[in-house]
């Protein structure tokens, strides 16, 4: 397994990581038992960034989550969760205030058995750009609130994720330098779409870490195909159809190329992926011990065309 620095915080983060998101049942039932047994493959197998928020299944993630971490040494593993986005009854909610982003944090860490947080990060901003106060709130409230907490232990470093890359780098440009420690992004550094690449160089500057998620784009570069509720629209998704059997062809699976392909930049700390399949973190870090086929990077890039960065609103 490989390590990388994220940003300044001083973590070595794994060049993978465990997104959680699938102990929440969010894109499918699962086995609970199986679904623990991935995380102890995924940190056995020397992964040690694992990804999770109490939005995943509305707080079951990190409920589940926390049934695997009473098995693993705290050094083990570095936990990122996050704040600002909830759901209840199938209802989602967002609340980016100091009280509520404060209190989520010791709800997280009882779900979640552990008695820090190494990475809290302010979930899918976007959302409270939407909202009044927009972004502001979350650079002279939600922030300094979660900073409090840093200031007494409780959590050891602070960041945002969102999909968007220009919300993130607004927030880091309207905060004083250094509050913003890392940012996760998805969907913008994968087959389909390599926009992250545009704001790498910023990132640097400023000293925050980077992590991307879902080398998959949520479906898309998969044999699969995309589910039901993809955000993508039409053309993208038959673009990335195409590229699926055009890998096929070539009997190299395009879920291969494309966990490759994610993995494939150095100045991203990790790339975070989520299943409950135990069977599935080796396969995946399988593809990873392979050299890629930057012949059929570009083949594959050709074929999705025009619908290259063609990306979609948060839901």
């Amino acid at each position: 397994m490989e390590y990388r620095e994220l940003g300044k915080t001083g973590l070595k983060v794994s060049a993978v990581g465990f997104g959680a998101s699938s102990l929440g049942g969010v894109f499918h039932d699962f086995d609970e038992g199986r679904g623990i047994d991935a995380v102890l493959a995924a940190v056995e197998a020397g992964i040690n960034l694992i990804d999770v928020s109490p939005y995943y299944g509305h707080y079951k993630a990190e409920q589940v989550l926390g049934k695997a971490l009473k098995q693993i040494p705290r050094e083990k593993f570095i936990l990122s969760t996050k704040v600002g986005r909830y759901g209840k009854d199938g209802v989602n909610t967002w609340d980016y205030s100091a009280k509520r982003a404060q209190e989520s944090v010791y709800e997280s860490m009882e779900r979640l058995n552990i008695d820090y947080i190494d990475i809290i990060n302010v979930h899918d901003i976007e959302f409270q750009g939407r909202m009044e106060g927009g972004l502001d709130k979350v650079v002279n409230e939600t922030l300094p609130a979660l900073h409090e907490l840093k200031q007494q232990g409780v959590v050891k470093h602070v960041g945002c994720t969102d999909l968007q890359l220009e919300n993130l780098k607004y927030v880091i440009e309207h905060s004083p330098e250094g509050t913003v420690e890392s940012v996760m992004n998805f969907c913008h550094y994968c087959l389909c779409d390599d926009k992250l690449v545009d704001f790498l160089g910023f990132f640097e500057m400023h000293g925050v870490g980077v992590l991307s998620a879902s080398p998959f784009s949520m479906g898309l570069l998969t044999e699969r195909g995309v589910p039901a509720w993809h955000p993508a629209p039409a053309l993208l998704v038959m673009a990335c159809k195409k590229a699926a059997e055009h890998c096929k062809a070539k009997g190299y699976p395009i879920e291969k190329l494309a966990m490759q392909f994610a993995c494939s930049e150095p100045r991203i700390a990790s790339t975070v992926f989520s299943t409950t399949r135990p069977e599935a973190i080796q396969k995946n870090l399988g593809y990873l011990a392979e050299p890629i086929d930057w012949k059929l990077v570009r083949e594959v890039r050709n074929i999705i065309g025009d619908q290259q960065r063609v990306s979609w609103a948060n839901t």
